[in-house]
């Protein structure tokens, strides 16, 4: 089976991480954004992903070599030169999606983030003998979303309905799909949008069904969402996988620490903590709901919360860094400094304290 990943654009939503490296690059409970999605599609007999990217493809290529062999999966570029919306990409990548086989091939967006349940959705697919399946999840405010009206006995899917003002139901497309190669007779290779002009004609035609995503969801394209994701992440692996997650006295609740990090005498870690590889964390630290990124280093006494801590970046002794806080890569947090809220670009020296949230370019 193949997949295709909607790498897309330029990830301004988490800027500053992104002017490093392209979005799916970004770190995410210690390994990129778009690593846990390859692993689950090869864990369910997926051999080639294939990347739609308009943006530094060398860059996300050339980083991905070296899973293509640890992974055993073939990883390719489909490059659009010009923005081709969430339905084009499929008609520009046809020719390495369609192999003669017949098999259905899946279509991810790149920011979402979930337990990946790929094999039921396989079996779902196959069980009801539609064009497409996709993929929805329940939230507790429809009206923000576009919901999908569907039927509940057999997941057929009845219409769309965008960011509806009374209640038609509680689904919203989660970003995962299965389709047949036939969807891709219905897409010009011009700018569509899989969601609001190909997939309400599949609906059309009765040949669009809806599976109901078990598990959590999050799109977690921004920096807030990011951090409730790997709060749900970090849940998800206290329940399938509790060994990967840190334990002793200096850990509150759910923590991801990489081997390769060190850890400092009185710290108090956690809870929804992720320490990626080559981290230092310092004597007596106090860090929550926060991810500090590669390489990075928190001295001693300091105290990160709800942030994100870039590459190869310090937070100072005796530092306070909160309330979304993000450091881009190598940024330097001086001692005794409070940032509330900074966003900071790469390579920055920060030597006065953020005292509301705002840009430090």
């Amino acid at each position: 089976m193949k997949a295709l990943i909607l790498v897309g654009g330029f990830g301004t939503r988490l800027r500053p991480l992104t002017l490093s490296v392209p979005k799916p690059l970004v770190d995410f409970g210690n390994k990129p954004m778009i690593l846990h999605q390859i692993e689950a599609l090869k864990e369910v007999g997926v051999t080639e992903v294939v990347l739609a990217i308009n943006y530094q493809p060398e860059v996300m290529l050339n980083f991905l070599k070296d899973f293509e062999s640890k992974l055993g999966i073939k990883i390719t570029c489909s490059q659009e030169t010009e923005p081709l919306g969430t339905a084009g990409p499929l008609a520009l990548a046809r020719d390495k999606l369609v192999d003669g086989s017949g098999d259905p091939f899946f279509v991810l967006n790149s920011d979402v983030i979930s337990e990946y349940p790929f094999a039921e959705l396989i079996a779902f697919h196959r069980a009801h003998g539609g064009e497409a399946t996709i993929m929805v999840t329940k939230v507790d405010e429809p009206s923000k979303y576009g919901v999908v009206v569907m039927e509940e006995g057999t997941g057929k899917v009845e219409r769309f309905v965008e960011k509806p003002k009374v209640f038609v139901g509680n689904k919203i497309n989660a970003g995962i799909y299965l389709l047949n190669p036939s969807v891709l007779d219905r897409i010009e290779l011009k700018p569509t949008s899989i969601e609001k002009e190909v997939f309400p004609r599949i609906a059309a035609d009765e040949g669009l069904f809806a599976m109901v995503l078990p598990g959590f969801w999050m799109d977690i394209g921004q920096p807030r969402d990011y951090i409730t994701g790997l709060r749900l992440y970090l849940e998800s692996l206290r329940k399938k996988a509790p060994s990967r997650l840190a334990s002793g006295a200096h850990v509150l609740g759910n923590v991801l620490v990489h081997e390769t990090a060190v850890i400092g005498e009185g710290c108090l870690i956690g809870p929804d903590v992720a320490v990626g590889p080559g981290c230092v964390v310092e004597a007596g630290v106090r860090l929550s709901r926060c991810t500090v990124m590669r390489g990075a280093r928190v001295k001693q006494h300091a105290c990160v919360s709800s942030s994100i801590i870039g590459w190869h970046s310090t937070v100072g002794k005796w530092a306070r860094v909160e309330n979304m806080t993000i450091l881009g890569e190598d940024v330097h947090v001086c001692d005794e400094i409070y940032s509330n809220g900074g966003v900071v670009l790469p390579h920055k020296e920060i030597k006065s304290s953020i005292l509301k949230p705002e840009i430090v370019m």
